[in-house]
């Protein structure tokens, strides 16, 4: 094809062109954020996880995590639903090793790993806290 565009070159880009316009390439959205502290050595956490199956520990790069976390994990961000937009607050009890702030779309909750009452959706939140962060991210606690 003389001075024209060649047939395979312009239909590479439409298909890019579509692409870009479907968000192919965009960054996954963040399931949740959590943040644990307290006195022990390596308390001190800031876990992302995304819907892609990946995980951040301490503003680190993201990294794998496996499909069994990544399933927990979306169970988690369903079941937080309705506390982060009550926006649930929970006393820490009289001895805490660890608490915990967790941010979704929904809203947030904050706890310590001995406040009463707590729905199960945070103690599974704690452990797979502590799964990610010694498995995938390869940190002590």
């Amino acid at each position: 094809m003389r001075g024209g565009v060649r047939p395979h070159a312009a239909a590479l880009a439409i298909v890019l062109a579509s692409l870009a316009a479907t968000g192919c390439g965009s960054e996954a959205r963040d399931l949740f954020l959590v943040t644990r502290s307290g006195d022990v050595p390596g308390a001190r956490l800031t876990l992302r996880i995304t819907d892609d199956g990946r995980a951040s520990c301490n503003r680190r790069p993201l990294v794998e995590i496996t499909s069994a976390q990544l399933v927990t994990a979306r169970e988690v961000e369903r079941d937080l639903e309705d506390p982060a937009k009550a926006q649930l607050r929970l006393a820490p009890g009289p001895q805490p090793v660890f608490s915990y702030r967790v941010r979704t779309e929904e809203g947030g909750v904050a706890w310590s790993d001995d406040s009463a009452r707590q729905p199960a959706v945070l103690f599974k939140l704690a452990k797979l806290t502590r799964d990610v962060a010694k498995g995938p991210c390869h940190l002590p606690r």
